[in-house]
């Protein structure tokens, strides 16, 4: 019995905060019997060229992708996610959009290393760099060197007393727009998907509100399959983009060790998403 094609069009690497390298992101693709995966490092394109290289090499699909993350500027105000799938990595825009956000990432992480080795938890931005092994910075690698210099007893201590919002360690990150992300992502020959919408504490007419403002400045999609969606949230994501006329897509979210439930391609093992959601959105590149 032959089964339909499936993909994963929502996946991290090294390059941002998975713990997989690009290469070992595609090879990992190909044991799992996937048609076609995506690599969507958030704020960052660095690992795409490896995974491309490795994807050919295996005989493995790979699209170029990107996660952006935005601020809607509407009730609690949600960061939001807009994935980027098709993507050109070497368009000038897009090339001139990732500086801007290193800058204001390595300026955010600068302040943060100053304000927790104020209270005593020494660190520097070399120490942080060393650990994150690329150019993005997480506070999921604060969470790693606080834990490794001995200052807490478990990650999860990092965040829930130091560096979330509200805690001495924090500084409050800046934002691109919705509009400026799908924009980058347009002019990169992309088609622009909004990610796992449930995680932004809307409800669904809140929900539509946010897509019917973002539809007009580009959006292509939104994911219907995810790794930690209910059968009932699957069903009203869909039903919602089809109400809108959006496009489907799903991912699993994987980060390797760093969400270790989560698997590439089956998600929690709730997902089987067909090469059809990509094949509609790949008419929406160029």
């Amino acid at each position: 019995m032959q089964y339909p094609p499936i993909v994963d069009l929502h996946t991290h690497s090294t390059a941002s905060d998975g713990t997989y390298t690009p290469a070992e992101a595609a090879e990992l693709a190909k044991k799992a019997g996937l048609s076609a995966i995506a690599l969507t490092d958030h704020d960052t394109i660095d690992g795409l060229k490896e995974f491309q290289e490795a994807g050919k090499a295996l005989g493995i699909e790979t699209i170029a992708g990107i996660e952006f993350a935005a601020l809607w500027d509407r009730y609690h105000r949600p960061e939001i996610h807009i994935v980027g799938l098709g993507i050109d990595p070497e368009c000038p825009l897009l090339l001139e959009r990732m500086k801007d956000i290193q800058k204001i990432r390595d300026d955010r992480n600068h302040k943060m290393c100053e304000k927790l080795s104020s209270i005593g938890l020494h660190m520097t931005f070399e120490e942080l760099a060393d650990n994150a092994g690329g150019d993005i910075i997480t506070r999921a690698h604060f969470a790693n060197v606080l834990l490794q210099k001995g200052h807490i007893r478990k990650k999860e201590d990092a965040f829930s007393r130091y560096i979330s919002p509200g805690l001495p360690g924090y500084v409050e990150r800046e934002f691109l727009t919705p509009a400026l992300c799908i924009e980058t992502i347009k002019k990169a020959g992309g088609a622009a998907v909004l990610a796992h919408p449930t995680l932004y504490g809307l409800n669904m007419e809140q929900l539509e509100e946010l897509c019917r403002e973002l539809i007009p400045y580009g959006l292509d999609g939104i994911e219907c399959q995810y790794s930690t969606y209910s059968p009932q949230e699957t069903k009203a994501i869909t039903a919602l983009a089809e109400k809108l006329d959006l496009l489907p897509s799903g991912g699993s979210d994987f980060h390797g060790k760093n969400k270790p439930l989560i698997h590439m391609g089956s998600g929690k093992g709730n997902l089987s998403i067909p090469y059809a959601f990509w094949e509609e959105l790949k008419k929406r590149t160029k």
